[in-house]
């Protein structure tokens, strides 16, 4: 059997480091910080995936089995040494952006701070803002510092949704919810222009770096952004028609890389082995673009002779082999049964589906409103005849009973916070593509400055509740990261049911000095001649 643990193929080994800046909010060195991401994104190395710029610092994601973290570390240093040249003021585009001050919060924040409506708008138009870091959404602009006399807390109970293009301020930031999304910011006004929207040539009106003036203006919101199509409407070669949906169909690919400072989510197989082992069946490159499939399956008809092979978890095909490919003509169809192990799996068709893809993949994003799961009448093609034959088939792929994954320190690791996430088992208490919600003991953890999010980061909220992180998490998070999975086993956290319990099992080795040193580079500049 091929076990979880070894022969990992093709599969990325996730790692990361932070660029640290400085400890506390700095305009000065957050300046620096973008100058230091341009930088780097003009001389990126194979195998840096993404730049995820912060507050105070910034993630380096890069795949281990491509480069190491000594040589990543040695590429940030080397432009590292001319820090002192480095900009101290912003250097980003200044925008004028129109906002309808009409928010559900403008009277209470007049109250709040002894301020008339006119005040309050005149106070938040004036400054000149900073784009401290983009994400949340894709998009999403941080913006400091708001005027001292509107700096009011989070609102107590977040509202659940908040309505697309909605300007709002949390103590000294203000922002712009680009999409209808959670929050808990007070609202103030509607931005008139749009700052997201897949569907144009540049997506992204507002980048890290940039400055910021409002200007209060009447007129209409614009649109919500249509969803982008990711296949075509009539392919050019038809190859499956959906009869049915499963519960989740979603094409997806190896991601979209180095997007992260924009807030797009990587998105891909949540379960890369099983998705390259799909692909290798039917003898088709890792990342070509297949069907990821959960809990329950489709109903699909073959329009043209296809090879296909299905890898995975959470389900089988109907008289048909696992793990083999096998052959659907013309007229046949393919339907799946749901069985009680594991979650997702992957449908692969020699010469991969066709997409159009959106900045450089075709995966399926659907908090970014980039793609959507299939639906009834959808036809797929393929992007190639593919020259495979039924009848392969590879070890069969294996879960383990119980299931117990292996955590390494994260970057606010405490020997606290990991004994308390081995101590005993935790229940999966809600999932989806972002995360896993787990319930259980109490972990410590908390608030913090917003960073970067690493691959299979376990997030504890101030109420001592952890979360698992995955591939459409947000790119930038405000919450503790005691621990992350190890890299091996995050497959498997794929594969957890609604439910299950899983049990984790933390390195403990090396000192807390030792996990700091782990994640770290030190970019402090305390003046010239500073180190570095």
């Amino acid at each position: 059997m091929i076990r979880p643990r070894s022969d990992l193929g093709g599969v990325p080994e996730h790692g990361g480091l932070y660029v640290q800046f400085a400890e506390r909010l700095d305009p000065g060195q957050n300046v620096r910080l973008h100058a230091l991401h341009r930088a780097l994104l003009a001389d990126l190395p194979d195998g840096v995936n993404d730049l995820s710029p912060g507050y105070v610092n910034l993630y380096v994601d890069f795949d281990a089995r491509l480069i190491s973290a000594g040589a990543v570390r040695a590429w940030v240093r080397r432009h590292l040494t001319g820090a002192g040249e480095l900009p101290v003021r912003p250097g980003g585009r200044l925008l004028h952006l129109p906002v309808r001050y009409d928010g559900a919060d403008l009277d209470d924040v007049a109250a709040r701070t002894g301020l008339s409506r006119a005040e309050v708008i005149r106070r938040h138009a004036a400054p000149e803002y900073q784009v401290y870091a983009v994400g949340f959404t894709p998009g999403f602009p941080f913006l400091g510092e708001v005027d001292e006399r509107l700096r009011l807390p989070r609102r107590a109970t977040p509202r659940n949704v908040v309505a697309f293009n909605a300007v709002a301020i949390a103590n000294a930031q203000s922002c712009v919810y680009t999409l209808p999304s959670p929050g808990g910011w007070n609202l103030l006004g509607t931005l008139l222009t749009t700052v997201y929207d897949p569907n144009r040539e540049e997506p992204f009106l507002i980048s890290p770096g940039d400055r910021v003036r409002f200007v209060p203006q009447e007129g209409q919101t614009p649109p919500l952004p249509e969803v982008r199509r990711l296949w075509p409407l009539g392919p050019r070669l038809p190859a499956l028609r959906v009869e049915a949906p499963g519960l989740l169909d979603l094409v997806q690919d190896a991601g979209r890389f180095r997007q992260a400072h924009f807030g797009l989510a990587r998105s891909g197989p949540l379960d890369e082995r099983s998705a390259h082992f799909a692909n290798r069946l039917v003898g088709n490159e890792p990342g070509t673009p297949l069907l990821e499939l959960t809990l329950k399956g489709p109903v699909l008809t073959a329009l043209r002779d296809v090879v296909l092979a299905v890898a995975g978890f959470g389900m089988r095909p109907v008289g048909l082999p696992m793990q083999q490919s096998f052959r659907l003509r013309a007229g046949e169809t393919l339907r799946f049964a749901s069985i009680q192990r594991g979650a997702r799996a992957y449908l692969a068709v020699s010469g991969g589906l066709e997409t159009a893809p959106f900045l450089g993949s075709g995966s399926v994003d659907l908090l970014g409103r980039v793609g959507r799961p299939l639906r009834a009448g959808d036809v797929l093609g393929v992007a190639g005849a593919g020259h495979a034959r039924p009848g392969f088939a590879s070890r069969p792929l294996w879960l383990p009973d119980p299931l117990v994954l292996r955590l390494l320190p994260g970057p606010q690791a405490t020997r606290e916070a990991l004994e308390a996430l081995g101590g005993a088992p935790f229940e999966v208490t809600g999932l989806d593509r972002m995360g896993l919600r787990l319930g259980g003991p109490q972990v410590p953890g908390g608030q913090m400055i917003s960073e970067g999010t690493p691959a299979g980061a376990v997030q504890v909220t101030p109420g001592g509740e952890p979360i698992v992180l995955l591939n459409d998490r947000g790119r930038i998070g405000g919450y503790s990261k005691p621990a992350v999975i190890h890299p091996h086993d995050l497959p498997l956290a794929s594969q957890i049911r609604p439910g299950q319990r899983v049990t984790f099992r933390p390195d403990l080795s090396g000192s807390p000095e030792d996990w700091v040193r782990r994640w770290n580079i030190d970019a402090t500049w305390p003046g010239p001649g500073g180190r570095h």
